[in-house]
């Protein structure tokens, strides 16, 4: 397996985490499983969709795509998500629509906090 490959493996994973997880915490909700109110897992979620959406609003590509395609010799055009979205609809979608996806799914995830907040461990509670 080529270190490119690795790269790519561990971005899919990365996406799959950041897209996977809000409907997971959604219905772990639902099923009243405990980890989806776990305050690490839900910050470390929400750190990873706002840094997709802080990347794409300042226009950069993705650093784990840019050693991608570096690795393999490519010209790092577009990212990760057009390369893939276009490979499975043969439709290049527009760097602006997916921005603008990734903020409504930012907005989501934070108003997830809303209705279904983490557990703060006492350690972290304030004392009035």
């Amino acid at each position: 397996m080529q270190l490119a490959d690795i790269i790519l493996a561990i971005h899919f994973l990365f996406v799959l985490f950041v897209v996977g997880s809000l409907p997971l915490i959604w219905i772990g909700a639902w099923l009243h499983l405990k980890f989806v109110r776990s305050l690490v897992f839900r910050l470390t979620h929400l750190a990873a969709i706002l840094f997709v959406v802080g990347e794409s609003l300042i226009g950069i590509i993705c650093p784990l795509t840019r050693w991608e395609y570096e690795l393999r010799g490519i010209e790092a055009e577009r990212s990760f998500i057009q390369y893939w979205l276009h490979r499975m609809l043969y439709y290049d979608f527009p760097e602006g629509v997916l921005t603008a996806s990734y903020v409504v799914f930012a907005l989501l995830v934070v108003i997830t906090f809303k209705f279904v907040p983490p557990v703060i461990p006492r350690k972290f509670k304030f004392k009035r």
